[in-house]
């Protein structure tokens, strides 16, 4: 049972006299929980629907076509609260945010609605065998999960939650209904490494073509971990480690399934000091929005841009980024200049984290004031250019608040913010007429 917020102009459920208000009880006699129900019942041509107005139930009965929306409106694009987490994880990089941040950061979610439908990764700790019984029969597929091991007693206390040992039970249950699974395992030094890495690895492939890619990250580490399970960052050999139990594994799949099944984050190669592997090796990239791919991608997609790039740059250009992506982001910026003959100065600043500090390198969680502090002493240039990523989904807000237009002030310039190759090729020439 939802409310309906409001209800389109000229819509279907507008001509059938639906208001705001009005709660939607049932879709052809199914009860009407949140999105996922709503979406997956209305997809009939033929659609009766319950509902209560003033305390009085009523139904209608229409025809539409089979993948066509009504026109209601609901206060939540869920239909529903999200479902928070249930763990503590020793390596939750929420608990590591530093105090004063806007309330929304803290929240710490895991749900499976949202894995579905946004790509979110869930433990399946709140989830009960009714609702993968749902997931099942409506084909949400994939799921992404975060794992990061198999063990059940090491899972508990990974997560520390007593319930979290019975991951490897409910992924069987999904890939047996048909579902198919992204995973993701966050290592620990020390901890989920080493010959617990090595189990985990082969208890998913065990579970067969219905898990399509495995995405091995390190633990993000703030300079907020006062009280918190002590944990090591990676360092040259021991991220080295990990990508040669991974190879190792990628190879024995790739020679029995033609996928490599397990890909290692871009950061791993950076701390390892090891080149990071061309385009072909993603497979097409399934694993991206963890770091998997993303530096082999912008090289492939910049080379995409650069066949059709206006006239290099004349003027003078500052571009920030963090440290994980300075070496890359410089030898793309030079790679711009070569090909395009630009005859300008362009500078690439190395930003580093002041406001999460730790081992926090990533561009996408430098802040406002990270760049105002990497701008000191630096004669800016007349473009001034920020990776996209930095801001949340507005697009007009830092991590720590800082509004785009108060940098701009700070820096007495306006700042080009690029969310790929293509805008970066564009940022640094002129377009032909």
């Amino acid at each position: 049972m939802v409310t309906i917020s409001g209800v389109a102009e000229g819509s279907i459920a507008q001509r059938q006299g639906i208001k705001a208000g009005d709660m939607l009880l049932e879709i052809n006699s199914n009860p009407i929980r949140d999105v996922l129900d709503y979406r997956f019942y209305l997809t009939e041509k033929r659609v009766k629907l319950l509902l209560k107005r003033d305390g009085e139930e009523y139904t209608l009965s229409f025809t539409k076509g089979e993948y066509t929306d009504i026109g209601l409106e609901f206060d939540t694009y869920l239909m529903d609260k999200k479902c928070s987490c249930t763990n503590k994880c020793i390596f939750c990089f929420i608990d590591q945010n530093p105090p004063g941040m806007r309330e929304t950061v803290y929240f710490k979610d895991d749900d499976t609605r949202l894995s579905f439908l946004m790509g979110n990764y869930v433990t399946l700790t709140n989830v009960s065998y009714n609702e993968l019984d749902r997931i099942i029969k409506m084909r949400l597929s994939p799921v992404n999960v975060s794992v990061h091991t198999t063990d059940p007693e090491l899972r508990c206390m990974m997560l520390n939650n007593r319930f979290a040992g019975d991951v490897l039970q409910k992924l069987k249950y999904l890939c047996d209904g048909g579902i198919s699974l992204n995973c993701q395992i966050v290592l620990c030094k020390g901890i989920n490494d080493k010959e617990s890495l090595k189990r985990t690895l082969a208890d998913l492939y065990e579970l067969g073509d219905s898990v399509e890619s495995v995405a091995v990250v390190p633990a993000g580490l703030t300079a907020y971990r006062s009280g918190l399970y002590p944990i090591e960052p990676y360092d040259k050999i021991s991220a080295g480690e990990v990508i040669d139990i991974t190879d190792s594994f990628a190879k024995k799949a790739l020679e029995e399934r033609m996928t490599r099944f397990v890909f290692c984050s871009d950061e791993f190669y950076l701390k390892a000091q090891r080149k990071i592997p061309d385009g072909d090796f993603y497979e097409g990239y399934p694993q991206l929005d963890n770091g998997v791919g993303a530096l082999a991608l912008m090289d492939e997609e910049l080379e995409d841009a650069l066949c059709d790039a206006g006239e290099g740059y004349g003027g003078s250009v500052t571009l920030f980024t963090g440290e994980s992506a300075y070496e890359s982001m410089r030898s793309w910026v030079e790679k711009i200049k070569a090909r395009t003959d630009a005859k300008g100065s362009f500078e690439v600043i190395c930003a580093k984290n002041r406001f999460f500090g730790g081992e926090v390198t990533v561009a996408g969680l430098l802040t406002g004031s990270d760049i105002i502090a990497a701008a000191k002493g630096v004669e800016l240039g007349d473009r001034v250019i920020l990776p996209a990523r930095m801001l949340r989904s507005q697009g007009d807000q830092f991590l720590d608040s800082m509004t785009t237009e108060e940098l701009e002030e700070r820096l007495n310039r306006k700042i080009i913010f690029t969310d790929s190759a293509r805008e970066l090729v564009d940022a640094l020439t002129v377009r032909k007429e």
